[in-house]
């Protein structure tokens, strides 16, 4: 089983997740946290089955951590 990092963003009508790594785009949302990231995991087998390992982005640079931060912009 190959661990994944998924970031799941909390929006005014619900919640986003999208996982880190992987090629391509995948996507899940749901009205809570649990049905967004269970949406997710499927995207991600259906993504896995449909295009294969490639979809993984090389091992040499893997993500180990995410941070959220915000700054401040003019304009």
């Amino acid at each position: 089983m190959k661990r994944i990092k998924v970031i799941v963003e909390k929006h005014a009508d619900g919640y986003v997740a999208y996982p880190l790594g992987l090629k391509g785009v995948v996507v899940g949302e749901g009205d809570t946290y649990e049905a967004a990231l269970a949406d997710v995991r499927s995207a991600i087998r259906f993504h896995i089955e449909t295009f294969g390992k490639e979809v993984f982005e090389d091992d040499e640079s893997p993500v180990l951590e995410v941070f959220v931060a915000e700054a401040g912009v003019s304009g």
